[in-house]
């Protein structure tokens, strides 16, 4: 290699304001400890703890026993009380409730973060003119994630206590959108320039970048219909390449998106093709990328390698808590080594 060849370089631009910056990073941070905390509301079943939508009210938990017994009451009246907690005491209802209320309290705690900082920058003047309007769409988005949320919630709200894994996905898919879009306004503020590459290691980047985002939503399936507490052995599904149930829907494309067998079946795979892939990937930079891009693109095959073990260990061991929690976790880590890889190579091509 070159000594002139281009290193990754980072730190605040000139004309940035840090506070800024450092803003942007604290949402991050907050936005990615969010999702971590929705992952284990939905594993622990509390998401339908809380059958109430009270943007204002609900932002203190209730103060007395007669509330405490008001919301209780509430619950009860809703299918998760009703065919599944039935025996649920108020002390155990208390404990979903609190991982629920945790979940809505850190949401609206970052609308918080991002509004009062946004409006004093704005009315001061310290928002670069091209950066304004990407501040006003991530704001439009936290809003519509609020939304979602409810609308998603309401879903297990009916007939069933499970809420639509359709709705999940939307829901994760556009907390994910939301952290990628912050991270990547974070990069235009620190990043001191991009980087050449070769065509098709930029085409590999963009076609690994399609599939993640295939993936992250059958994770979500999987997710959202429970379909990881099934066949719990790899790489067969219990003695099976693709199980006989795997195919058993009419019309077949309902397989693709009800069928648990293959909605695991699909997310397995897929996700040894995005490991095959970061692989491929590695391999191009070390050959033909400059020093800069191989670095990110190796981090990104450390975190797409250890995402892929816990998401086989978390099957394994049938779903617990703490695994499935790090493996949501690591689709952040998996996300944010994406996003930084694809900002460097944006827009170079040799």
């Amino acid at each position: 290699m070159s000594d002139n060849e281009p290193e990754l370089e980072f730190g605040i631009k000139h004309h940035s304001n840090r506070a800024i910056t450092y803003w942007l990073v604290t949402l991050c941070v907050t936005i990615f400890t969010m999702i971590v905390v929705g992952g284990i509301t939905r594993l622990t079943e509390s998401g339908l703890s809380m059958v109430e939508w009270r943007p204002l009210l609900g932002t203190l938990p209730p103060a007395s026993e007669a509330e405490w017994q008001r919301v209780f009451s509430a619950y009860q009246a809703y299918p998760q009380y009703q065919l599944i907690n039935h025996a649920m005491t108020l002390d155990g209802f208390k404990t979903i409730f609190y991982w629920e209320y945790g979940h809505r309290l850190l949401g609206r705690l970052i609308g918080v973060m991002f509004a009062l900082p946004f409006f004093f920058f704005l009315f001061t003047g310290r928002i670069e003119r091209e950066l304004k309007p990407k501040l006003w769409v991530a704001l439009l988005l936290g809003g519509s994630q609020g939304l979602m949320g409810w609308y998603m919630v309401k879903s297990g709200l009916v007939d069933e206590p499970l809420v639509s894994h359709f709705r999940l996905a939307a829901h994760l898919c556009l907390a994910l959108v939301i952290l990628a879009y912050l991270i990547w306004l974070v990069l235009d503020q620190v990043m001191v320039s991009r980087v050449e590459v070769s065509k098709v290691f930029g085409r590999t980047v963009f076609f690994f970048t399609a599939l993640l985002c295939v993936q992250i939503v059958y994770g979500a399936f999987v997710a959202g219909n429970r379909a990881g507490y099934g066949f719990n052995t790899y790489p067969l599904m219990n003695g099976q390449w693709l199980p006989e149930v795997a195919l058993s829907l009419m019309p077949f494309w309902h397989n693709l998106v009800d069928n648990n067998a293959m909605l695991q079946f699909i997310h397995r795979w897929i996700g040894g093709l995005v490991l095959f892939l970061a692989l491929v990937l590695a391999v191009i930079a070390y050959l033909r990328e400059a020093r800069a891009v191989k670095v990110v693109t190796f981090a990104l095959l450390g975190a797409v390698v250890c995402q892929f073990l816990l998401g086989v260990l978390t099957l394994i061991h049938v779903v617990p808590i703490g695994l499935a929690s790090v493996h949501q976790a690591g689709a952040c880590i998996v996300v944010l080594a994406i996003v930084v890889l694809l900002h460097v190579v944006a827009g170079n091509r040799k």
